[in-house]
């Protein structure tokens, strides 16, 4: 059975991009800003996306689409003691998956909450009680939160639609979901800009605090987010890749994925520190303390900003219309990274099926993070995750290609397919350059949570939710690779 192809390859392009930016562009990557001096943040991130980054998402086209084959069956390729790592991209995948539909599901509820302004003036007050019934602490995990469990089955239902039909399906979704957010937040921002205080906003946003470019915590965090923005490490881009024909342009691909990518994250920060600067404006909360409020900026802090301008309605509906087409592309594609990998050992298998039941797994795995206590184990999760998970399986990946594989025979298969060459100097990037730096970020990382215990939360919490699940991820990621050695050695 002939393998699947994107229409064109401007729908894959689409794809990847849509892929890569998703909801962390509207709430992780300003809370970052805040949180690390504003501007001081943008020049590590840019410049470890271009120096980590663009090598490494060069490098998972580059494996999709010479093996033609998802993250496991390509990884097996490159080398069968590390086909554990393409399950452990697909299991950091699932991971994010299961938290990343319950923040699709707040979206679509303020859809709905728009069309009134259901919020009214104490924003923090409906956030926490009305949409996720909050208790004190994580060790209080509650009931269910109705109107976030509601929302997390119709985001699930949404993401089988976009997926049920496999690559056709997803061309045909990518088509108005990647576009359409570019549109809208440029609509937002032709609206912000004149608001009192957006300069405010945006000079905090863009001018550098050049003390803390110094400092390791900043580069580290940069680090994180270029995985998590542009996917890296989940396997999805290893997968979307192996659609493409094998003499398609792997860097041409890469470099636009790579600068479509900043460039919408930029003018995300634009808007969301123009509305920022506004709301600091108009209250006794600074630029920074509204930046640095996680998750809740964009569910407390923007709709009562948004909500203080004329024309609140509609400009409510089109952020979170935003938020929620960037947040669709993104869900949906670590769910058919996840599938792929069925559809390479199984062909001629029932993809609607396996669809639904990766949809049905991915909504029992979210249940814990609608209750009561959900949004702690969310922190805790996505902290874990995009801080080990994912800078794990990329050093991994790297070591692979680098010191097994060999990343001269892959960069001689990405030049020959590619209109822009690359240097030896990739080479040195991905056996040398790039684990050094993957390393030394998990070690610093793993050393800062084990003496500060993250974000003072229960050990009980952070051993489930946090260290548990890289636990497991690497206990499954290492008994497959023993499995696939095993099988290896004993085959004639």
């Amino acid at each position: 059975m002939s393998r699947e192809r994107w229409p064109s390859k401007t729908l894959f392009i689409f794809a990847a991009v849509g892929s890569a930016v998703g909801l962390g562009n509207i709430w992780r990557f300003p809370y970052l800003v805040g949180k690390y001096g504003g501007g001081a943040f943008l020049f590590p991130y840019i410049i470890m996306l271009f120096l980590v980054g663009f090598p490494l998402l060069v490098m998972e086209f580059a494996i999709g689409q010479k093996m033609q084959q998802g993250a496991v069956g390509a990884l097996r390729k490159i080398d069968k003691d590390f086909a554990g790592v393409g399950l452990g991209t697909l299991l950091s995948g699932f991971g994010v998956a299961s938290y990343y539909a319950v923040i699709m599901g707040w979206s679509l509820l303020y859809i709905v909450y728009s069309l009134g302004l259901a919020w009214g003036d104490n924003t923090k007050e409906f956030f926490f009680r009305e949409v996720l019934n909050i208790s004190a602490s994580p060790n209080e995990i509650g009931g269910f939160s109705m109107p976030s469990l509601a929302a997390l089955i119709v985001a699930w239902i949404m993401v089988y639609f976009c997926l049920w039909k496999g690559v056709k399906s997803v061309s045909d979704v990518v088509k108005v979901t990647m576009p359409l957010p570019v549109i809208l937040l440029v609509v937002l921002l032709a609206r912000c800009l004149f608001l009192p205080g957006a300069m405010n906003g945006l000079y905090f946003y863009l001018a550098p605090d050049f003390s803390a470019i110094f400092d390791l915590e900043v580069w580290m965090a940069a680090v994180a987010q270029v995985f998590f923005t542009l996917s890296l490490g989940f396997g999805v881009m290893i997968t979307y890749a192996s659609y493409e024909d094998t003499r398609s342009d792997i860097v041409k691909s890469a470099l636009i994925t790579s600068i479509a990518d900043v460039s919408i994250a930029l003018l995300a920060g634009l808007v969301i520190f123009a509305t920022i600067g506004y709301m600091a404006e108009t209250s006794d909360s600074t630029i920074q303390e509204l930046a640095a409020s996680g998750p809740s900026l964009a569910f407390i802090v923007l709709p009562q900003a948004l909500s203080l301008i004329p024309g609140a309605v509609i400009l409510s509906l089109l952020f979170f219309i935003t938020l929620l087409t960037l947040g669709i592309d993104s869900l949906f594609s670590l769910v058919e990274a996840i599938a792929t990998l069925f559809y390479d050992h199984f062909p001629g298998i029932n993809k609607k099926m396996v669809v639904f039941y990766i949809c049905l797994a991915g909504f029992l795995g979210g249940l814990v993070f609608v209750t009561s206590g959900g949004i702690y184990f969310i922190d805790i999760t996505d902290h874990f995750v995009t801080q080990y998970g994912l800078v794990l399986m990329g050093l991994l990946q790297t070591i692979a290609v680098g010191w097994f594989y060999g990343p001269e025979k892959l960069l001689h298969y990405i030049n020959d397919v590619s209109d822009i060459r690359l240097s030896p100097v990739w080479n040195y990037a991905i056996k040398y350059f790039i684990p050094i730096c993957l390393l030394a970020i998990l070690s610093e990382s793993f050393y800062s949570d084990v003496v500060l215990q993250y974000e003072g939360y229960p050990m009980w919490a952070i051993a489930s939710f946090g260290w548990g699940l890289i636990g497991l991820m690497i206990v499954i990621c290492i008994s497959y690779s023993y499995f696939q050695s095993t099988k290896k050695r004993q085959s004639p």
